[in-house]
């Protein structure tokens, strides 16, 4: 049972690496430091938005409009910490 939570673990880890790379990737994007002409950075870009917006989508769906600012991948990576916190505090009962 502890593989399991391990494997658990490792696959939220990957999430919230992969969460806070679109995070930087979009900064710099908005901030002019990468430009979406350059082939490499458009496909990285084209498929971290092909991963990760299903999951914003559903999170938009439960928070208010807030016009211009976008929480949903705070509240993925806040989510991913509560699931990682649960496993973790759980792990002693589960074996």
């Amino acid at each position: 049972m502890l593989s399991i939570i391990q494997i658990l673990l490792l696959i939220l880890s990957v999430a919230q690496f992969i969460i806070i790379a679109h995070i930087i990737l979009s900064w710099l994007i908005n901030f002019q430091v990468l430009s979406l002409n350059n082939a490499m950075v458009a496909s990285i870009w084209d498929g971290l938005n092909r991963l990760l917006e299903p999951v914003y989508q559903r999170i938009r769906q439960f928070m208010p409009d807030l016009g211009g600012i976008d929480l949903a991948p705070l509240i993925a990576l806040i989510a991913i910490y509560a699931i990682r916190v649960i496993l973790i505090n759980n792990a002693a009962a589960l074996i």
